[in-house]
């Protein structure tokens, strides 16, 4: 399948396993613009360098940088037939400028309802000596190390269904805009790690 992919989802959505899966199925990179930014600061690219001078400002890396990182990405061999975006556009902004230097064949959208993603979130639990990941229902800990178990200053209530708001905000105009173009894809992630796995695969192999 020659295109690039997005693949976009709320917080906790399990989009970090079903990426893996995809460039598993595909053979595409996985391009994370976070991955991406580190990259070209420590390689000091002149992007690299530009990029730098905002987060040591503690400003947010404007877009025309993210582009040119991406662009830059996208001359790589393994980039030839496109590669997976993950993260990536977040705005109808960010997507237009995508369209002009990426072909984006499909938009993969793990969806999950809010309440849902709460409860994966909050009830998570990581082992501070072993840095393994609990769930209280989901997945529980041995009986034996639950008393050393602490919750992520991050995986709250409040803190969550703030990071789902603006990702709604952000996220609701961009899924109607890649809708338009008949390049969604929606996918229910509101069931178990291996039927969304499933559900992913089924979508992928449709495409090649």
């Amino acid at each position: 399948m020659s295109g690039s992919l997005v693949l976009f989802g709320p917080p906790g959505a399990g989009k970090g396993t079903q990426a893996g899966l995809i460039v598993d199925l595909t053979g595409k990179p996985q391009v994370s613009t976070g991955d991406m930014l580190r990259a070209a600061v420590k390689a000091s690219t002149a992007m690299g360098m530009e990029a730098k001078e905002y987060m040591d400002a503690g400003l947010l890396v404007p877009d025309s940088v993210i582009i040119g990182l991406i662009e830059e990405r996208l001359t790589e061999a393994d980039a030839s037939a496109g590669v997976l975006f993950d993260g990536f556009p977040r705005t109808i902004r960010q997507a237009e400028s995508l369209e002009a230097i990426a072909n984006v064949v499909a938009v993969i959208s793990i969806e999950v309802p809010d309440s849902a993603i709460v409860e994966r979130i909050v009830g998570r639990r990581m082992d501070p000596e072993t840095g393994g990941i609990y769930h209280v229902n989901f997945n529980p800990a041995p009986p034996e190390i639950v008393s050393r178990l602490i919750q992520r200053p991050d995986d709250n209530e409040e803190t969550v269904l703030a990071r789902l708001a603006a990702y709604h905000q952000q996220t609701a105009p961009l899924a109607a805009w890649y809708g338009e173009r008949d390049l969604l894809v929606s996918i229910d992630g509101d069931h178990s790690i291996d039927e969304v796995a499933a559900a992913v695969e089924t979508v992928v192999r449709g495409l090649a």
